[in-house]
């Protein structure tokens, strides 16, 4: 039986690899967590690294294969499962965030937060992108009165702050990578995003270590070097540059300042989600957010990097190739 269009972008794992960007990427990063297993167990044995410091290593490379996996995985399978792997997500950073803040003991406005989260999921699935958008301001309508019959005027402004917060970065915001499996190349797209925000955390962390030098905001990010993040900055902007410009060939993005621009935010606009939860845990006065899977801290402390990223690539590739959600069928649920 032939699938729809619709059906096979859904649905379709068959034609996971028929785009080659998306195919040699993939290759590339089986051989890069590959090669950097060997390499850690290589130093391990030469006696290069003491049995703290593998640990730590160790540790952290299951952090990047289950995360690689997690990550990949549903954009390989198809759109539904990027979507519904994205709601998850979703779900499990508010209910880390909830559970840090104290806002779980808030029941009407963690109803209002989830009930927002379930929304946008069927937004995107859907691919009704006008009741995403107006999801963002409805929401935290919901969330600013969902309390005023209680008649609490204590803490109202700290309850719904950290409600709006949490929806608008762990919902809507992380949402857009929902929102950008309806586009025809989503692969491709989500792909160069992974790539792109995994790069900078790694660039981040190792030409901060290899440089060292002056700390960029010690009370926020201990570990942060001025050079590392500047490093991050430059490299990040190449590789995802470079990448760009094969993805993006014969359009109107393949400009050499345009891909500087994708670059170079995606590196800031990364590094920007890391401190921000990085200030979230320093007022709380947590060293990691939770305690989720291999390696340190939880699905917060994992997806810190990718908050702002995804709304500002899906806009900033809207302005010069039409709206990306524009071209498969819309609302194909609620349009029929």
């Amino acid at each position: 039986m032939l699938l729809s269009e619709t059906e096979e972008r859904l649905i379709g794992w068959w034609t996971a690899y028929d785009n080659p960007f998306v195919r040699w990427v993939v290759i590339g990063l089986a051989v890069a967590l590959v090669v950097s297993g060997l390499t850690i167990q290589i130093l391990a044995r030469s006696g290069k690294l003491d049995a703290d410091r593998y640990r730590d290593l160790w540790r952290r490379w299951l952090a990047w294969l289950a995360l690689t996996l997690c990550m990949v995985l549903p954009i390989l399978l198809g759109a539904a499962w990027v979507i519904a792997g994205v709601c998850v997500l979703s779900l499990l950073c508010y209910r880390e965030f909830a559970r840090a803040t104290g806002l779980f003991r808030e029941k009407l406005i963690s109803l209002v937060v989830i009930v927002g989260i379930l929304a946008l999921t069927f937004a995107s699935a859907d691919n009704f992108a006008r009741l995403y958008f107006a999801l963002a301001p409805l929401t935290v309508g919901l969330v600013a009165i969902a309390t005023l019959p209680q008649d609490r005027p204590q803490g109202y402004i700290q309850r719904t702050a950290l409600g709006v917060l949490a929806f608008l970065l762990f919902g809507h915001a992380l949402g857009y990578l929902g929102m950008l499996a309806n586009n025809p190349d989503y692969r491709a797209l989500l792909l160069l995003i992974f790539v792109g925000v995994v790069a900078n955390e790694l660039f981040t962390y190792w030409v901060g270590k290899m440089a060292g030098g002056p700390k960029l905001l010690p009370n926020t990010s201990p570990n942060k070097t001025v050079a590392g993040c500047l490093g991050a900055l430059m490299l990040t902007t190449l590789l995802v540059g470079g990448l760009g410009h094969l993805l993006f060939q014969n359009t109107a993005v393949d400009r050499l300042d345009l891909l500087v621009i994708l670059g170079g935010g995606m590196s800031i606009l990364g590094q920007c989600g890391a401190l921000l939860l990085s200030s979230i845990k320093r007022d709380l006065g947590l060293k990691e957010i939770g305690d989720t899977g291999p390696g340190p801290g939880g699905f917060l402390d994992r997806l810190d990097s990718w908050v702002l990223v995804p709304p500002a690539l899906f806009h900033f590739l809207s302005l010069y190739l039409g709206p990306l959600h524009a071209r498969v069928a819309e609302r194909i649920v609620t349009g029929q």
